[in-house]
């Protein structure tokens, strides 16, 4: 499987200028994994809103609506992410071109097939990804990674100096939502296995 999403990355972002990848070991089947990732509010962290909050404030903007589809992948897809790749209850490629060093910061979608050919100077382009890897029934690795590519030196500089202020922030974020993630994908896991022995129980009374 990672072979598989790792070819996809090198497809759409080949020269990476930050490479990311972070991962966790989770105690649930992958499906369960997947649909908690793929649905789950990032802003439920207060941590991650403290962070979208002082960005805001360093720019001078306001923070990030809350009317947005609830859900990581569709209220990205709101913003302007589009899927780039997907393989259902598995992996999912997401991505964009923007300019993150903007303080209202805009999100535009490429289609998959022109994604690796964009070279409007002045952008970055971004993909990012959800990966769910069983490690056995119930055992999963779950990864995300992202990938940012310039579009040319001076986008490439304007990046640099941005992914210095607010780097560490991203990672913090990426961490604090795969524990997150982790959290909730176990709590399910724990309920569906206790509701499966209450109903063995009431068929063996």
């Amino acid at each position: 499987m990672t072979s598989w999403t790792e070819s996809l990355l090198d497809r759409f972002i080949s020269h990476a200028d930050i490479a990311e990848s972070h991962d966790i070991v989770i105690q649930a089947p992958a499906d369960i994994v997947f649909a908690v990732a793929e649905n789950f509010d990032l802003q439920s962290i207060p941590i991650v809103r403290a962070i979208f909050w002082l960005r805001a404030k360093l720019f001078r903007t306001r923070p990030p609506s809350r009317t947005w589809p609830s859900g990581l992948v569709a209220e990205t897809m709101a913003l302007g992410w589009s899927v780039l790749a997907y393989r259902p209850r598995r992996e999912l490629v997401m991505g964009a071109v923007t300019q993150p060093w903007v303080g209202d910061v805009k999100f535009r979608p490429i289609p998959w097939d022109e994604f690796a050919d964009f070279t409007e100077p002045d952008f970055v382009k971004i993909v990012w990804t959800l990966e769910a890897e069983p490690l056995n029934a119930g055992l999963t690795r779950f990864r995300t990674r992202t990938r940012v590519e310039a579009t040319d030196d001076p986008a490439r500089k304007k990046f640099r100096r941005y992914w210095r202020l607010f780097g560490l922030g991203i990672r913090l974020i990426r961490w604090s939502g795969n524990r997150a993630i982790r959290r909730e994908a176990e709590r399910r896991a724990s309920a569906g296995i206790s509701r499966q022995m209450e109903l063995s129980k009431g068929r063996h009374q």
